[in-house]
């Protein structure tokens, strides 16, 4: 359902808010998320230009979460990357339907509007789970 890019940067923020207000390097990063380096470059750059992270160099450079856990949503770092694409208009071009969806893209429709709230309503600083016995974001990294 999900692009790779968007897992990534989900995995990469995840790894991020994990780690704490300071830098991390981008091979720690790579190595915790498993995600390939070169791709996360990638992915970390759309992530900085977005707002969601900051970059620094030098000898304790990395890379780390511009704003607190409590304030970044997945809805956020999807759209940084892969926002979701709502359906406005009839996805085969019907000029008979205008922008008014047949019932098919309507329920289509709906089911993105929810996951947009629902993706908008979670913030990263809920997705470390502590609780004991719970499984943690990434799979206990």
């Amino acid at each position: 359902m999900f692009s790779q890019t968007a897992e990534y940067a989900l995995r990469a923020m995840v790894s991020l808010v994990q780690g704490g207000p300071d830098p991390q390097p981008s091979a720690q990063i790579a190595q915790q998320t498993q995600v390939p380096p070169d791709y996360l470059a990638k992915v970390l750059q759309s992530l900085t230009r977005s707002g969601l992270v900051k970059a620094r160099r030098g000898l304790n450079g990395g890379y780390s979460r511009a704003r607190p856990a409590s304030e970044i949503t997945i809805l956020g770092v999807l759209n940084a990357v892969d926002p979701i694409k709502r359906i406005t208009t009839c996805p085969l071009g019907r000029a008979a339907h205008g922008t008014k969806l047949c019932s098919l893209h309507r329920k289509l429709d709906d089911a993105l509007a929810h996951m947009e709230q629902a993706f908008g309503e979670a913030t990263l600083d809920r997705m470390p789970d502590s609780k004991k016995g719970s499984s943690r974001a990434l799979c206990d990294m």
